[in-house]
């Protein structure tokens, strides 16, 4: 190689490196800014029942872009619909008044939008809201303080056993041991965390095992996920995790807002990546047995299963390298 050839290599290398971190930074930017600029109810599905005069001249006079409403028979049938995460919330008109239904626990700035609307409404109409929270946080952390602050750990969580398994058991040797090691420590750290949440906090208080089980899969989707692209990409794959989790994944999340915050784009795709997911998926199991934790799940599944097929790639890679003595021809490498 001359020596022009390799300074243009190198200068190539350089402009890319640059352009890449560059792009990277633009983009954590409009994760970080946008979404916060633009914040506010988008398309929060919430319920109404009551005389159709009432119904209907109240939703004449919704914004469309933020409220999604449906039509219940009774105001059974909208408090059963709140409580299995089938809406965020919902209005019963009454000869009394308006009853308004939120679940703090689901999300606690669309229940402040949701009561702030029944009362406006119940103000033209000369009368008060009755505001019920049906599923709020728990007594000793009524403003949900611990789950909002739990998922910086737990990103940091998924990142740890990819820097230090890879530093302790390095290279193609210790790549079947650092998963190994990623998945007890998920099952451990996932326990760890439930119970610090549940009984030190008392952030939540549902099922034990249950909220255990949804943060072990958040945290095995984030390491599996992270081992995965570092052993396939190195350097620039462990990067690469760490922007779609950290810089990506933390502030779409919705986490200390709840998902319907954000605009729908950012929105769906804060749900999309592991962080957003395991947020989701704790918050159904910890205050809605479960409701709403199918789709959540899905994902860290999804996430899961990619991981591991990425580290089954380099697992094959670096036991079949190619032979330029064997005429091209692949032959094994004793690990």
């Amino acid at each position: 190689m001359t020596k022009h050839s390799a300074t243009s290599n190198f200068g190539r290398k350089l402009a890319q490196v640059v352009l890449g971190l560059t792009a990277l930074v633009t983009l954590t930017l409009c994760a970080f800014a946008l979404p916060p600029i633009h914040s506010g109810p988008h398309h929060v599905p919430i319920g109404v029942t009551g005389p159709p005069q009432f119904t209907e001249a109240f939703q004449e006079k919704l914004d469309r872009h933020a409220w999604e409403v449906r039509q219940y028979e009774t105001s059974a049938a909208v408090k059963s619909a709140v409580e299995s995460r089938d809406i965020d919330g919902g209005l019963a008109f009454t000869a009394q008044g308006v009853d308004v239904y939120t679940a703090t626990a689901g999300g606690p700035s669309v229940t402040g939008a949701i009561t702030e609307l029944g009362n406006r409404v119940a103000a033209e109409q000369g009368a008060r809201a009755a505001v019920h929270d049906l599923v709020p946080f728990t007594e000793d952390d009524p403003r949900g303080a611990g789950i909002a602050a739990a998922l910086l750990p737990m990103i940091f969580g998924g990142m740890f056993p990819t820097l230090f398994l890879n530093a302790i058991f390095p290279g193609h040797r210790g790549l079947r041991t650092r998963l190994s090691g990623a998945l007890l420590f998920s099952l451990l750290t996932g326990a760890v965390v439930a119970a610090f949440l549940q009984f030190v906090t008392q952030s939540v208080d549902g099922d034990y095992g249950l909220t255990a089980l949804g943060l072990v899969l958040g945290l095995t989707a984030l390491s599996t996920t992270l081992i995965g692209l570092q052993a396939c990409l190195g350097v620039a794959g462990l990067a690469l995790g760490g922007a779609l989790v950290m810089l990506l994944g933390n502030p779409l999340s919705g986490m200390a807002s709840g998902p319907h915050w954000l605009p729908s784009g950012w929105s769906t795709l804060g749900q999309l990546l592991p962080p957003g997911a395991v947020g989701s998926l704790l918050r159904a199991n910890a205050f809605f047995d479960g409701q709403g934790g199918v789709l959540p799940a899905l994902v860290l599944t999804v996430w899961v299963v990619a991981g591991v097929f990425l580290i089954l790639v380099a697992d094959r890679q670096g036991r079949i390298k190619p032979s330029h003595a064997a005429g091209g021809r692949y032959v094994p490498v004793q690990p």
